[in-house]
């Protein structure tokens, strides 16, 4: 399983990805990509991912509970990709 913490800013999503390599250490440092949105020619209009990678959904309820908050806390959200 794989969060993805999606975010407008480079820099929230970098404070996001520090944040949580330091609350879940269980978890590989998440990385931080750029993706550009579908049929959007303007590079201020891609979006940053902070990608989590959690093998087999190790990481427990709180644990997601957690990374919806840190995204919501910097204007960002959590969508899941299996």
């Amino acid at each position: 399983m794989r969060h993805l913490l999606v975010f407008a800013e480079r820099t929230e999503a970098e404070e996001v990805a520090d944040l949580v390599g330091e609350e879940f250490p269980q978890v590989e440092a998440p990385s931080v990509v750029r993706e550009t949105l579908a049929g959007e020619d303007d590079a201020e209009d891609a979006q940053w991912l902070v990608v989590v990678e959690d093998p087999g959904g190790a990481l427990p309820a709180e644990a997601v509970t957690r990374l919806e908050e840190l995204a919501e806390e910097h204007d960002g959200w959590r969508e899941q990709d299996l």
